[in-house]
C-alpha cells in the first residue's frame, strides 16, 4: 500500500503550476521546441502555449524566450527565472512527499495496517 498526493499553485482561484506544466517546461527545455514538448505530453500547440502565457501572467515573469522559424528553424528556451522556478517547486515537491510519506507511515504501520 502507498500514498499518492498532488501539488499545485494557485493564484486567485486559478491554477498557476502543478505537474502537468512543469513536465511541460522540463520538455521545452529538453527538446527547445514547444510544438514537440506538446507532443511529447499529448497536448495541442495551442494548448501548450495557452498554458505559458497564463503562467507568465500569474507569476509574474517570462518563463520562455522563443526564436521565430527561419534558415536554421526556430526554438524555445526557458529562461533563468523559469529554471529556478522549476528547481524550486521541485524542491517542494520532494519535501511535501517526505511529509506526506512520513505521516502515511506513522498512521498507517503504528496501526498494524
Amino acid at each position: 500500500m502507498e500514498i499518492k498526493s498532488k501539488l499545485w499553485i494557485e493564484f486567485g482561484g486559478k491554477p498557476v503550476f502543478g505537474r502537468g506544466r512543469r513536465f511541460l517546461l522540463e520538455a521545452i527545455d529538453k527538446y527547445g521546441s514547444i510544438n514537440q514538448a506538446a507532443k511529447e505530453i499529448n497536448i495541442s500547440y495551442r494548448k501548450a502555449w495557452g498554458y505559458i502565457k497564463a503562467m507568465e501572467e500569474r507569476l509574474g515573469f517570462k518563463l520562455i524566450e522563443r526564436q521565430t522559424g527561419g534558415k536554421n528553424g526556430g526554438g524555445a528556451t526557458l529562461t533563468d527565472e523559469a529554471k529556478e522556478f522549476l528547481k524550486k517547486y521541485e524542491e517542494l515537491e520532494l519535501g511535501i512527499r517526505e511529509i506526506v510519506d512520513e505521516r502515511f507511515r506513522k498512521i498507517f504501520k503504528d496501526n498494524g495496517l
